[in-house]
């Protein structure tokens, strides 16, 4: 460790997108809007490590209605990898979450990592690009979702997810 101070503490938005910056460079494929919602849906959800007063880690600890958490965004800048730096926040993050179920999508060279944690491998992913061809004609089942009311959204949502999303 270093012998500044470190300290954790709760990221603001401007923080998050940060973190999202982070994950860009680590070549993570966040969604353009995806901070805000998760933001959203839980504000206390993500911690950033300072050495000093220099951002130097990041996670996301979402809490879901006390049933289930998501772990992601769990970084630390390069320079500053294996020190222990990104152990303290993990420890910080899972603190949060403690008592309820936890998943997380993880870099696959971590994952000997995860499973000291307790996490176990439930599938791996696969990811494909290419181009895309947009039909001239949208489909009568699809909508723009800014024109559904969001309470629909939640209820459709729900049934896929389990869980409570009307409480934004």
């Amino acid at each position: 460790m270093n012998n500044q101070e470190y300290t954790i503490k709760t990221m603001s938005l401007d923080d998050l997108k940060l973190a999202s910056n982070w994950a860009a460079l680590e070549g993570w494929n966040p969604g353009k809007f995806d901070a805000e919602c998760y933001f959203k849906a839980d504000p206390n959800g993500f911690l950033m490590g300072y050495l000093g007063d220099e951002p130097i880690a990041s996670i996301s600890v979402v809490n879901y209605g006390n049933e289930f958490g998501f772990l992601g965004f769990y970084i630390v800048k390069p320079e500053y990898r294996g020190k222990g730096f990104g152990y303290k926040l993990w420890q910080a993050g899972m603190n949060y979450l403690s008592g309820i179920n936890v998943g997380l999508d993880g870099v696959v060279a971590q994952q000997d990592n995860y499973k000291k944690s307790g996490f176990k491998l439930a599938y791996q992913n696969v990811r494909f690009e290419g181009s895309v061809v947009v039909p001239k004609a949208i489909s009568d089942a699809v909508y723009n979702l800014s024109e559904v009311a969001f309470d629909k959204v939640a209820q459709f949502e729900t049934a896929f997810s389990q869980l409570n999303v009307t409480n934004f």
